[in-house]
């Protein structure tokens, strides 16, 4: 299984809009640029977050992107999500029931009634990812990247570095 890196882009960028105040908006341009990211490649990502209710757009000179609800209600799942769609990561195509050794007319019940056990196991495994990243909210992150991770100064830079590119 591998997730696109759409996903990464989604998350490091709104890591970047968690703090914004009202009218702070920041474009896809200057978050592509900030990044070193294909602009194109992130506006489709954005607006994959837009129609899962994630971020919305503002539209004008200086409009540009902001969260559609608190980072604290916001999971990486849900970005998972958002980006790659809702899919199960798994698709079962059922193989068992053509085994050669078996006759297709008349499958036994141990391969029509009961669930294949190998998308058990899989959906579980999913199923524990899904619980893991949905604990872990844009809120959390912010906390960890610039509360532990980075230096303090780090944190002025970035906010300062996107409200120049609003002063051009």
């Amino acid at each position: 299984m591998k997730m696109s890196v759409g996903v990464e882009y989604a998350l490091h960028c709104l890591l970047y809009i968690v703090k914004l105040k009202d009218k702070d908006y920041v474009g896809i341009k200057d978050l592509a640029e900030f990044q070193g990211v294909s602009e194109s490649y992130l506006s489709k990502v954005f607006t994959k977050l837009g129609k899962a209710g994630i971020t919305k757009s503002v539209p004008g000179v200086k409009g540009g992107y902001e969260l559609a609800r608190s980072a604290e209600e916001i999971s990486f799942w849900d970005v998972v999500e958002a980006v790659e769609g809702k899919e199960p990561l798994f698709q079962c195509a059922e193989i068992r029931q053509k085994n050669i050794l078996l006759d297709p007319n008349n499958l036994p019940a141990t391969h029509t009634k009961c669930p294949c056990f190998i998308k058990v196991v899989m959906q579980e495994g999913e199923d524990e990812m899904k619980k893991y990243l949905s604990k872990k909210t844009l809120a959390w992150l912010y906390k960890e990247v610039y509360g532990r991770i980075l230096p303090k100064e780090t944190e002025a830079e970035t906010i300062q570095w996107f409200k120049e590119r609003k002063e051009f």
